[in-house]
């Protein structure tokens, strides 16, 4: 009745303790880009189906497991993100109806090792639980990929617990390549970055995440959080500019 789905590409660190968090599950596919780490070896001796496919974009490639699960139900869970027993729980009772047929599911962010509730990192609902053939993945959206449901979507309350971010490096380093992708689509959707954008949109950025939805309970890791997504709201404005810039 149930396939979990991990899209993986040399997550050889990650993948043991995922693999162990799903044994409750009826399938396991392993979608993996042609990992050069032993994520295949792992897959394989955990008894996991192991599918290699040719990685275009998110969107692509979650549409091209779903066609490869054999159960009813999917559940798309990432190598660094782990499956509770009250959550399996909840699944294993919400896929008895006939609907919904998508759920959100809440998140727990481990950021830099530490339980992240505040600055926009909780719930961070993501719709994972899906009922094959009534959803498509946004073949539009590459990356933030957008699941489009044919019928009605609910929200659990158990939470999926995310080993997000390691390092303060690894943030930086990902943000980075997030902010020009979101440029890439404000672009595209006509918009252009004004001047005042470099200054207020930082601004308004600090305050949301810090005093709007409580940052500074999290001390110096809300404000370090806080601040370090203010920047990244300039640096998508900069490479906004950039674009328009280089078009010219």
């Amino acid at each position: 009745m149930l396939s979990a789905i991990i899209l993986t590409l040399n997550e050889e660190k990650h993948l043991p303790d995922c693999l162990a968090s799903l044994r409750w599950t009826d399938e396991i596919v392993v979608f993996d880009s042609f990992s050069a780490d032993s994520t295949e070896q792992i897959a394989r001796e955990f008894g996991a189906r192991f599918i290699q496919h040719p990685f275009a974009n998110y969107a692509a490639q979650r549409n091209a497991a779903l066609d490869c699960a054999n159960a009813e139900w999917v559940l798309f869970v990432d190598a660094d993100e782990r499956v509770t027993a009250p959550l399996a729980n909840e699944i294993r009772s919400v896929i008895e109806k006939p609907e919904p047929v998508g759920w959100w599911i809440p998140r727990h962010n481990y950021i830099f090792g530490k339980l992240t509730l505040n600055a926009g990192w909780y719930p961070d609902y993501q719709l994972r639980l899906l009922r094959r053939g009534r959803v498509r993945f946004d073949p539009s959206r590459h990356v933030h990929e957008l699941a489009v449901l044919d019928g009605e979507e609910g929200r659990l309350r158990n939470p999926l617990i995310h080993l997000n971010y390691d390092t303060v490096a690894e943030f930086i380093a990902k943000q980075y390549a997030y902010t020009r992708y979101d440029a890439s689509i404000l672009r595209a959707e006509g918009k252009r970055a004004k001047p005042q954008n470099f200054i207020l949109q930082p601004l308004r950025q600090f305050y949301w995440r810090w005093i709007a939805l409580g940052g500074w309970r999290d001390g110096w890791h809300g404000l370090r959080l806080s601040a370090l997504m203010a920047y990244f709201q300039f640096v998508l404005y900069r490479n906004l500019k950039e674009m328009d810039e280089n078009q010219k």
